[in-house]
């Protein structure tokens, strides 16, 4: 194991980058923390930590992306345009459906994350 400290500076880094809301957000976060961690512990300097991390982060956007196309397979394919976004509705984290004008609580949901307007069925975007 290695104790060069910049090794861990930037794998936490890594692992703080990870909180982002989308499956190849979270992935490339992942896979660049693991994969410093790796590149960091076999070669013990920061070269083979920034490898690692790139690396990482390539494969866990790629296997973020496969996991986002199987969760929008789940809804079918998406209207002529995309999914219509939400419209803020004067608090944070409340939005307007852009088919009823119904207010949705989507502080839980992330940004471009998609929700249902019970009146409807039909899927809108959190902004």
């Amino acid at each position: 194991m290695t104790k060069n400290p910049a090794v861990w500076i930037l794998a936490v880094s890594a692992l703080i980058l990870s909180s982002c809301d989308t499956p190849v957000g979270q992935g490339a976060g992942w896979g660049a923390a693991t994969g410093a961690i790796i590149g960091g512990a076999a070669t013990g300097n920061i070269r083979g930590a920034s490898i690692g991390a790139a690396a990482g982060a390539a494969a866990g956007a790629l296997t973020g992306a496969a996991i986002e196309q199987d969760q929008a397979a789940r809804y079918g394919p998406p209207p002529p345009g995309g999914f219509p976004y939400a419209h803020g509705a004067g608090r944070p984290g409340f939005y307007y459906s852009p088919y009823t004008g119904r207010v949705y609580d989507l502080r839980g949901v992330p940004h471009g994350g998609l929700t249902r307007d019970v009146d409807t069925g039909r899927l809108f975007r959190k902004p």
